[in-house]
């Protein structure tokens, strides 16, 4: 047998989105607990946590539309989390790295996802800026999306090159 046949099943890292739903969650009340709505608290030169809310979606498309993306939004993240959970499932077994990335999207999009539906806006909180330029704020839940956005890619490049070297190899016997 093969370790692809004996390894775990890559459900097994759906223990990840519940780590990171969980940690958005707890982040997410705490700063509607410490912090004022729109009053910086100044951590480093280029970082402070400021309590925003956001109607629209990354960077606040759509934030400015008087409902309706409320519940549009929830339904992509309904139907993108149920997609991701399919996906999870039929990886191969002993898949690592795909499955990581997938739940770590899937734990980011049902943290927004809940508040959304109980809020009707996600809660942000971390602010970046570098002189007077600010990033959109964001939260625990949008930076484990990016991070399994950053690892899919990576995944991916790893296969395009994995693929070339196989076709180098083969074309040279």
């Amino acid at each position: 047998m093969t370790d692809a046949q004996t390894g775990r099943s890559p459900m097994i890292w759906l223990w990840l989105a519940v780590l990171a739903v969980i940690l958005d969650q707890v982040t997410k009340v705490a700063a509607e607990q410490l912090l004022t709505f729109a009053q910086p608290v100044y951590l480093l030169p280029v970082l402070d946590f400021t309590l925003l809310y956001n109607k629209g979606a990354a960077f606040s498309f759509l934030a400015d539309q008087p409902g309706w993306q409320r519940w549009f939004f929830t339904a992509v993240s309904i139907g993108v989390s149920i997609m991701l959970i399919v996906w999870i499932k039929r990886l191969p077994r002993g898949a690592v790295w795909l499955p990581i990335a997938l739940a770590l999207i899937l734990g980011g999009a049902i943290g927004n996802l809940i508040d959304r539906v109980i809020y009707g806006h996600v809660v942000d909180f971390i602010s970046v800026h570098w002189n007077n330029r600010y990033f959109p704020a964001f939260n625990i839940a949008d930076s484990a999306i990016t991070l399994g956005a950053i690892m899919m890619v990576l995944d991916v490049i790893r296969e395009i090159k994995e693929e070339r070297a196989a076709k180098a190899e083969s074309s040279t016997k």
